[in-house]
């Protein structure tokens, strides 16, 4: 063990945990861990922001259901990073963060890049630890892997000072410690001091120990409790289940989730990660009207769906209807509606146990016949939105097209707001897990970083990202990162020149666009700048030779980005984006 350093020992950690992907910004308090996951198999992504490197990690933890890691240089490395971990926080994603810093006997005596990082992450994180000594790294690392994934998922921050990353000999090189000369008895004591020191950093550094993968398992619901939801649940006359994101954080399990729904047989809504949960043409699958359905249902589950602004903080299911809520958070489960029955555990679990309960019979088809006509008459509606005729591309028609040239394998990133929320309701995604949207944060410059980590876990997919103009301003620099690292994802930009769902309320309700103006500038050229492909898209007749064209340089293993000029339409009217 005297051969390996800090970085080596954290490598040898995050390889016995399966990490197969390190996402990072190099940085000098960070190059042995690098170094040492490098030399163990594991794959270093650098990126050209930190933000990127943890909404990658972020995306790799949403996709497998197992912790991934990010880590970044001290001061500004860690401070970039910031966005990016509050969104993991409340979207729950299993992310961990390995932050650089000075030295430990340099701590607070104005080294580089030196500030208190454990402050500034304890409020954003589920756990946060500085290591001290080098035996203390691996079961900090272990600890946090075990951590971040336990109950309400989360990310972690891990503090690894420099002096503990490189080998006994160089830190006592930099401290000084053989070469420290002098007689004066502050120069004696300073030497003993620095000897004494780095003893203390390097002491049981023989004695470490790794441990083989760590498993958690997701909290378990209570048997009573699936016994009262399946007592009740066949009494209802319109029952109606929303899935959320918070039932796939078992990824692995999303075979089965889905299987139990359809068992359960009740009319469904999706959203977050758990769109396309179905497929995209399940007959349970409802898209459209989804508060109507909530004010006409007699009966409410919630499985990993908080009653948050999405729900009108509740308002949208009526008072008089039976709420049942499954959710891993005790929060979460009563935030400002309190459930007849709420069910503290793991919202698929309960799916899957709720559907066991229950005898498969056909029940309910004349409400599922009501919603699903209600469906059909909204999508008769889009299509004649999509036919109309607007100053350069008719986003609602683009988006239909972009659905057509979509694979059964694709992955859909959503990262934007007026086009993004367009094509949400327009764009299905094919299968589990195949839909990456920021969640409650509803963070712009998701894009690249989830795009990278979606396409490195599933290399045979074909990785779409829905940009805004505005978004991919945050995003636009990675397609240096997707060309260096041969990594070809289909970015389209839905380019109307504005931050236009800001710019429809702003406007409408206080008469002016500061600030909401942009221009229809030349994406596609940018990232034939840094040596992806770029198209622009102005022509309507042109937008299915375009996406072919961008899908067969997809295939030759070149980024694309497609620059889409959008015309305006009333599609979202009225929306309101807080």
């Amino acid at each position: 063990m005297t051969s390996m350093h800090g970085g080596d020992l954290i490598a040898e950690v995050l390889k016995a945990q399966g990490v197969r992907f390190l996402f990072t910004l190099c940085g000098g308090h960070i190059s042995p861990i690098l170094v040492g996951c490098k030399h163990r198999g594991i794959r270093v992504i650098d990126v050209r922001h930190e933000a990127t490197a943890v909404f990658a990690a972020d995306a790799v933890a949403r996709l497998t259901g197992v912790p991934s890691v990010a880590t970044v240089t001290a001061g500004p490395g860690v401070t970039n990073t910031m966005t990016a971990v509050k969104n993991a926080q409340l979207a729950q994603s299993p992310v961990i963060i390995l932050g650089g810093a000075t030295a430990t006997a340099l701590k607070g005596r104005g080294a580089l890049q030196d500030i208190d990082q454990m402050a500034l992450f304890k409020p954003h994180v589920k756990w946060a630890k500085s290591v001290r000594k080098i035996r203390d790294l691996v079961p900090a690392l272990e600890q946090a892997f075990k951590i971040s994934k336990s109950d309400v998922p989360g990310p972690v921050f891990i503090e690894c000072p420099v002096d503990l990353l490189y080998d006994e000999a160089v830190v006592r090189e930099w401290y000084g410690v053989k070469s420290l000369g002098g007689r004066s008895l502050a120069e004696r004591a300073l030497k003993w001091y620095l000897n004494y020191h780095v003893n203390q950093l390097f002491a049981g550094a023989d004695d470490i120990k790794f441990s083989p993968q760590i498993h958690v398992a997701p909290p378990t619901t209570s048997s009573a409790d699936i016994r009262k939801a399946a007592e009740k649940l066949p009494r209802a006359e319109r029952p109606l289940l929303l899935v959320g994101s918070q039932a796939l954080l078992e990824a692995s399990e999303a075979a089965q989730i889905a299987a139990a729904v359809e068992r359960l047989d009740i009319p469904v809504y999706l959203s977050g990660m758990a769109r396309g949960l179905l497929g995209k043409q399940h007959p349970l699958l409802m898209r459209h009207k989804r508060r109507e359905a909530l004010k006409e249902a007699d009966l409410v589950i919630l499985a990993g769906v908080p009653c948050d602004f999405r729900l009108d903080y509740g308002r949208h299911i009526r008072r008089s209807s039976y709420l049942i809520s499954a959710n891993r958070s005790r929060t979460d489960l009563k935030k400002n509606r309190r459930p007849h029955l709420g069910v503290l555990g793991d919202p698929g679990r309960f799916l899957r146990q709720l559907a066991d309960e229950l005898a498969k019979e056909e029940r309910w088809t004349s409400w599922r016949k009501q919603l699903r006509q209600r469906d059909q008459a909204r999508e008769q509606e889009i299509q004649h939105q999509a036919a109309e005729q607007t100053e350069l591309l008719n986003p609602v028609h683009l988006c239909r097209e972009i659905e057509k040239a979509m694979p059964p394998n694709s992955i859909i990133v959503a990262d934007g707001g007026d086009f993004v929320a367009t094509a949400s309701y327009i764009v299905n995604p094919p299968g589990p897990l195949t839909w990456l949207d920021p969640g409650i944060f509803g963070t712009l410059g998701v894009g690249a970083g989830f795009a990278l980590g979606a396409k490195l876990c599933r290399p045979e997919a074909e990785v779409w990202i829905l940009f805004g103009d505005g978004s991919v301003g945050y995003s636009l620099s990675e397609f240096d990162t997707f060309v260096r690292h041969q990594i070809p994802v289909l970015a389209v930009v839905g380019n109307d020149a504005g931050w236009t769902q800001i710019a429809r309320e702003q406007v409408e309700m206080l008469k002016d666009d500061v600030g909401t103006v942009l221009r229809h500038t030349d994406y596609h050229v940018v990232t034939e700048g840094f040596g992806g492909k770029g198209f622009l898209l102005n022509e309507p007749n042109r937008i299915c030779e375009i996406l072919l064209q961008s899908k067969k340089a997809v295939a030759q293993g070149q980024p694309v980005l497609v620059n889409a000029h959008l015309g305006k339409t009333a599609f979202r009217k009225g929306s309101i984006s807080m």
